[in-house]
């Protein structure tokens, strides 16, 4: 035994870093098939998790992890040395918790923040999630910066999978029960916008784009662009106009929206048509992105075979001069605070037929059919 020791404690400090985390079995990082987030409409619709007021201390204690380790609580002296020396001797040695806070569905969130020595983040990391599994804890996110990118193969390999990631960090996702994780899956969509705007001439602000498959080619279309991250639907709508054409608009309604699939990254696309009102007339392009902008007839606008052929930007135009000719609404934001905090958020909705409907149910008979079911 005296030579065992002896032949051990001569070891390279790695190898018996690696004997140390071999202690504990690893699971597979096999990546659960993510189920949707059930949550009540009227809840938040964030995509991520929500956290509760900072835990400030992890709780203490711990079992023992093999014979070897002991979890507790924000140590500041615990190193890779000294874990290797615990091999050596045969010693137990205490192994702090990752620093977390408690979320608002039963799970935990890490933040890493300070540089750490990976094979200690290991020994945390199984001390953690062997008391969060005690306690009950459901979901354990990490959310690592990108400046301890050295990280995430070790919260890979006891199980964790990537749920998205960010300019700034990467975000892995575990889940301890023994059942399919209901974790709310990564943004599913990419929000787009596309702009209808015309002069009391009866012209349409028109753009060619430098880049993209319309490059070169001569077609004239309706301004577009994403809606920025925590950018509303119809400041985005002003926001691209006025970085493509130097035009003032001031929004006036959603028209009309399209849904796709597999489009930016295998995202799914939302597009929302937007009709606004010109402020000022005087154009001055981008000139990064857009290689002519003009206002242009909308005879001539129409009669491109490109609009001719493109279905959506023929609906796009069919629906901007039914609003501007005839009688068609379209969707009016319409300001609304949560009731479940003091954030504010913008509702779209058909406020004239609103309007119309309240005015006419006061004089309709409670025994009328409704006219929605008239044709069902």
């Amino acid at each position: 035994m005296a030579a065992s020791a002896s032949a051990a404690a001569t070891l390279p400090t790695t190898l018996l870093l690696r004997r140390l985390l071999l202690l504990s079995p690893r699971r597979h990082p096999t990546t659960p098939a993510p189920r949707r987030f059930r949550s009540c409409c009227c809840s938040s619709s964030s995509s991520s998790p929500a956290a509760a007021p900072a835990h400030p201390h992890p709780p203490a204690g711990g079992r023992r992890l093999r014979g070897e380790l002991r979890s507790r609580a924000m140590s500041s002296s615990t190193n890779s040395t000294v874990l290797a020396e615990s091999v050596a001797t045969g010693s137990s040695v205490d192994v702090e918790l990752l620093p977390f806070v408690n979320d608002k569905h039963g799970g935990v969130i890490v933040e890493m923040t300070a540089p750490m020595d990976p094979q200690l983040f290991s020994a945390s990391l199984k001390a953690s999630l062997s008391k969060w599994r005690e306690q009950g804890i459901r979901g354990v996110w990490i959310k690592l910066p990108i400046s301890l990118a050295n990280l995430i193969q070790y919260a890979v390999e006891e199980g964790f999978w990537y749920h998205h990631a960010e300019e700034t960090y990467l975000m892995l996702a575990y889940w301890l029960p023994a059942t399919t994780h209901t974790l709310p899956v990564n943004a599913t969509h990419r929000v787009g916008v596309g702009a209808f705007v015309m002069n009391d001439k009866r012209e349409v602000l028109a753009v060619q784009e430098k880049s993209g498959v319309l490059r070169g080619l001569g077609v004239w279309k309706f301004p577009t662009g994403v809606v920025e991250p925590g950018e509303d639907i119809n400041l985005g709508a002003v926001r691209e106009v006025k970085e493509e054409t130097g035009i003032d608009t001031e929004f006036v309604e959603v028209l009309a929206f399209r849904q796709s699939h597999k489009a930016f990254f295998d995202k799914s696309d939302l597009f929302f048509v937007c009709i606004l009102r010109p402020l000022s007339f005087d154009i001055t392009k981008q000139d990064s992105e857009i290689e002519a902008a003009q206002w242009m007839p909308v005879e001539e606008f129409a009669a491109q075979p490109f609009v001719q052929k493109h279905e959506l930007v023929k609906y796009i135009l069919e629906v901007g001069l039914a609003k501007v000719d005839k009688d068609y609404a379209g969707f009016s934001p319409i300001l609304i605070k949560s009731a479940f905090t003091d954030k504010k958020s913008f509702f779209y909705m058909n406020r004239r037929d609103l309007d119309k409907a309240s005015e006419s149910s006061s004089t309709q008979k409670k025994t009328e059919k409704p006219l929605f079911m008239e044709k069902l």
